[in-house]
């Protein structure tokens, strides 16, 4: 073998891979030119491809290839799943509702056919201890299915404890399914979902990465997080199963955060949401899980009845960026107030624009994000945004007391919006995300006086001081921001 190359010149293998590493990277450049994306992205993959040819192919393999308008489902079976979501939806105009949200009720409707609901009971929590202390009191009293479905599920104190009651609950006769993501999961055991599906729970991961699909996979997260019981009771919001929910990790000393609990029609679109991933994961449809009379779901004391919700998902094969544009329609037209809470502020171009608009016009605009995030590269990223923001009038608030993982929008008195979704590209682009939009004047505004609490642990950026800060920050927050559409 070693004579066979031998007489093989050296500078004639050169020339044969320069050409093959050319023509791969010309034709690629072209793909990307015929998909019309966001001219700053294709310009960025175009800028890399042409710099560091070899480096940029491999780059483009794993995170840059375009996933769009491939289907999970098949349009059939997307239609048996839908038939059996009950039609029990209103007309968001008979609610009172102001005619800003009937619209933005309309583009969700439009973009994804998503439902809207009313005579909904929401509770939200905003640390973890109480959020699993309920979630363990509602899935030990499961009686029919459980399907629950998690980005992050750790082998911890508080993932042996959801485990053990799943078990326990699939002895008991209880239909339980588990779905999470492969990435998101990367580090813990196969022993540890082993034990589940030994016991009956049926388990499977989204979106497994291995080879050959290396490439193919990695980039497309599903980053939902949401738990539905008996189609009675959903929980949605931004919490994995992991102890650092409740105790702040190694990191931080407390984790601030944002999950909901809602009772009423509107878990079955939680539902839909749920079977459509897992007829994508396992390829077989949930078609059982209705129950004919739903128990009693008792809402806890600080729960908010009579809200109208609708589920907004999106993901990197939907046509548009779902959550993005329902976002886009809410800032634009809001008239009081946009308080968003995110734990990376990573905007796309549009709805940077749309904020700016609206601080200009004189809207109470404010993003609180947290000093120092669980990723430095996305602090830094991050904060390359705030002297554009600070210039149009939008205040910002550096939350200090720990991590703030929060996904939370308030807009007007009317809208709140609590799910997965960060305030990033990835989110809006990559990652299977879904939300909970929440219209009702009392939620609002018992969302509001968590979010002024909530400033009672941060600092607001002051122009002048931000403008002082050290130039070696400067540059890394510059540096990084170039990476922020791939960040």
């Amino acid at each position: 073998m070693t004579e066979l190359f031998s007489g093989i010149d050296a500078g004639w293998l050169y020339s044969a891979f320069a050409f093959i590493a050319l023509g791969s990277t010309v034709v690629i450049i072209l793909v990307i030119l015929s998909e019309n994306r966001n001219p700053v992205k294709s310009l960025a993959w175009v800028t890399v491809l042409l710099l560091l040819p070899v480096v940029g192919l491999i780059l483009y393999l794993f995170f840059g290839r375009n996933f769009k308008n491939k289907r999970l489902i098949s349009r059939r079976s997307r239609r048996r799943l839908r038939r059996q979501e009950p039609r029990v939806a209103s007309d968001p105009r008979s609610q009172n509702l102001d005619e800003r949200s009937v619209q933005n009720i309309t583009i969700a409707r439009t973009l994804i056919g998503a439902q809207f609901y009313t005579s909904n009971t929401a509770e939200a929590f905003t640390n973890g201890a109480d959020k699993f202390r309920a979630l363990e009191a509602d899935l030990r009293q499961a009686q029919s299915s459980i399907n629950i479905q998690y980005y992050i599920f750790e082998d911890d104190n508080i993932g042996n404890l959801v485990s053990d009651i799943l078990i326990d609950r699939a002895r008991a006769g209880v239909k339980v399914r588990v779905l999470y993501d492969h990435v998101g999961s990367i580090g813990v055991k196969n022993k540890f979902f082993k034990a589940l599906k030994d016991s009956g729970v049926e388990c499977q991961p989204f979106l497994k990465v291995t080879f050959p699909e290396l490439a193919t996979h990695i980039n497309w997260r599903n980053h939902r997080k949401m738990c539905i019981i008996d189609n009675c009771i959903g929980y949605i919001g931004g919490m994995n199963v992991a102890d650092r929910y409740i105790d702040g990790g190694k990191s931080f000393d407390h984790w601030r955060d944002t999950h909901l609990r809602i009772t009423g029609p509107a878990v079955a679109a939680l539902q839909f949401s749920f079977a459509v991933d897992w007829s994508f994961t396992k390829g077989s449809l949930i078609e059982n899980d209705i129950p004919i009379v739903c128990r009693d779901a008792s809402p806890g004391k600080n729960a908010v009845a009579d809200v109208c919700a609708q589920l907004i998902t999106s993901g990197p094969t939907s046509q548009f960026a779902n959550v993005g544009m329902a976002f886009h329609h809410a800032i634009a037209s809001a008239r009081r107030r946009v308080y968003i809470q995110t734990p990376y502020f990573l905007p796309t171009e549009g709805l940077l624009r749309a904020l700016q608009v609206a601080a200009l016009a004189h809207v109470d605009v404010r993003i609180m994000m947290p000093a120092k995030s669980d990723s430095w590269m996305l602090t830094h990223a991050s904060k390359s945004y705030i002297s554009e923001c600070l210039r149009s009038g939008i205040k910002i608030y550096l939350y200090n007391t720990g991590m703030l993982h929060s996904k939370m929008m308030i807009v007007d008195d009317e809208l709140v919006s609590v799910g997965s979704t960060n305030f990033d590209f990835r989110s809006f682009e990559c990652n299977f995300e879904s939300n909970l939009f929440i219209y009702s004047t009392k939620f609002n505004c018992r969302m509001l006086d968590v979010f002024k609490a909530d400033l009672k642990q941060c600092v607001r950026v002051a122009p002048a001081q931000w403008h002082k800060r050290r130039i070696s920050m400067k540059i890394a927050e510059s540096l990084l921001r170039l990476l922020s559409p791939v960040l």
